[in-house]
């Protein structure tokens, strides 16, 4: 099956970034996770059979990769000292009250998240990039209903959390 590159990275860009946010909190960690993640989509690719839709097959590349960069990192000595651990903060005179706590909502939750079992991360970052449950544990390789017990309990710990 042919594949453009330039192509699938332009359509899931963004779906990249926000799998890379799930996992690592570090900005700069998380810019090298994307690169990380990046250049793993580009080397599957060559190996995409079609047997999913090529969101699927990106995403399942993405987790297996950022679950590889997780563990790696959890194995290192912790240094903060050695970059910022969240991004850099926005600019506030542009920034609106409403956009700081729309932010804010969005950081707290990331942080839920990233505390999870790296399982349940997976399933929750898939739902949240519109998979079903079919495609979500055609991703995991798990069942349809394991991916939906995992998700509503994820759904009650993020709402607990809010």
């Amino acid at each position: 099956m042919s594949t453009d590159f330039s192509q699938i990275l332009q359509a899931h860009s963004a779906l990249l970034g926000r799998v890379a946010a799930t996992y690592e909190a570090n900005f700069h960690l998380r810019q090298e996770l994307l690169q990380d993640i990046t250049l793993a989509v580009w080397q599957a690719l060559q190996k995409f059979k079609g047997d999913s839709s090529v969101k699927t097959y990106v995403l399942r590349v993405a987790h297996n990769k950022a679950i590889t960069h997780v563990a790696y990192h959890a194995k290192q000595p912790r240094n903060d000292s050695y970059c910022e651990i969240e991004a850099p903060k926005p600019n506030l005179q542009t920034t609106t009250d409403e956009q700081l706590g729309q932010q804010q909502q969005i950081q707290n939750m990331l942080k839920v998240i990233r505390n999870m079992p790296i399982q349940t991360r997976q399933v929750v970052t898939m739902s949240m990039e519109g998979l079903s449950y079919h495609e979500i544990a055609d991703a995991c390789g798990i069942s349809n209903s394991n991916a939906g017990v995992i998700l509503n309990r994820a759904r009650k710990v993020l709402m607990e959390s809010i």
